[in-house]
């Protein structure tokens, strides 16, 4: 499924917003506190990059409002989603050919 995902590599944290009865928010939260294990790509031409870590679903309003504000300055501002979650990666390792 195609996601816009921001990255803070300095936390070294991937965002991901959804909605709370998503397919991809269901199966992470399914997962508990430890989190699921998962993956998210990116090509551009013949350059890839691959995230993988742990990911949980956020719920409260900070880590929403923050996760929204970072898709807004990479993407566009998307609109508004009262069942709005954020998966959020905690990446572990970090695959490309750039």
């Amino acid at each position: 499924m195609p996601v816009g995902v921001t990255v803070d590599f300095a936390s070294g944290i991937a965002r991901v917003i959804t909605f709370r009865h998503s397919v991809k928010a269901r199966l992470v939260a399914g997962a508990g506190v430890a989190g699921l294990a998962v993956a998210v790509c990116q090509f551009e031409g013949a350059h890839w990059s691959t995230l993988e870590g742990r990911a949980v679903v956020r719920e409260d309003a900070e880590s929403v409002a923050d996760a929204v504000a970072r898709y807004a300055r990479r993407y566009r501002q998307p609109k508004e989603n009262p069942a709005r979650v954020v998966l959020e990666i905690a990446v572990s390792r970090v695959l490309g050919n750039r």
